[in-house]
């Protein structure tokens, strides 16, 4: 289960961006969640019927950069370079987490780029009923849990995992760290930014994938997905967390390829 890297070059100041890039077929792009950049079992299985393009988010490697995307839109611009960096015209756009929510917006800003969309227990809305949990000021474990699952789960202990070797240690603990402070850029203190208001205008077909049992979004963010989405249907996982997809791929899996075929 490995991807080959293509460095893509970028304007304005920015750091390459490392894409893992893997199959072929339609061509199908998707945006991490919070753990930052992986090519895991759910993006390895896309890889089987479309050539999969999974990039960093911006300010991953270095961080500063991030001076240079002040808001939501700046991000939109940034993505849009590195899709025509990739010669990507139509794709079909895949995201999980806080993936789903620039996916969303990617949507919105350009729905002529998007062809299918997924959100997989996307970030973006807020609903003082139902707040979106801290993720960031919060213990390990905690975090682990929320993220993941039970922290001392043989699953969540492998999936966590630091190497070894002393240097690719540092290496990826770095990497982790400054992943999900680029991240927080855009969701600290909560993710809302507007999407909700620029939801209406996506016009591609879309599948929301949610966790019944999503500890840091709760699962009524769905249905609200789905409300402001024209053309959208919801599929939940039963019994998962806020990575439907782990431990076990296959059901979402299942319900993503069967939409995008």
């Amino acid at each position: 289960m490995t991807a080959s890297v293509h460095t893509v070059d970028l304007a304005g100041g920015f750091q390459p961006n490392p894409v893992l890039v893997k199959g072929e077929g339609p061509s199908l792009v998707y945006l991490h969640g919070l753990l930052g950049q992986e090519w895991d079992g759910l993006v390895d299985g896309l890889s089987a019927t479309h050539r999969v393009y999974a990039p960093a988010h911006a300010g991953a490697d270095e961080p500063e950069e991030l001076r240079s995307i002040s808001g939501m839109h700046d991000l939109i611009l940034y993505y849009d370079e590195v899709l025509d960096a990739l010669n990507l015209d139509r794709i079909d756009l895949v995201g999980h987490s806080f993936g789903g929510m620039v996916a969303a917006e990617i949507a919105a800003a350009r729905p002529d780029r998007v062809r299918r969309l997924v959100l997989i227990d996307a970030l973006g809305l807020w609903r003082d009923d139902a707040p979106v949990a801290d993720f960031l000021l919060v213990p390990t474990d905690r975090q682990a849990a929320l993220l993941l699952g039970d922290p001392t789960s043989a699953a969540v202990r492998a999936r966590l995992a630091l190497p070894d070797d002393p240097e690719q240690r540092i290496t990826q603990t770095l990497r982790r760290t400054t992943s999900m402070a680029s991240i927080s850029h855009f969701l600290w203190p909560i993710p809302e930014r507007g999407l909700s208001r620029r939801l209406r205008r996506i016009k591609a077909p879309t599948l929301i994938v949610w966790g019944t049992e999503d500890r840091l979004v709760p699962s009524v963010y769905a249905r609200d997905f789905a409300d402001a989405i024209a053309a959208a249907k919801v599929e939940m996982i039963a019994g998962a967390g806020h990575t439907p997809h782990f431990p076990d791929c296959e059901a979402v899996l299942d319900k993503v390829a069967a939409f995008l075929a």
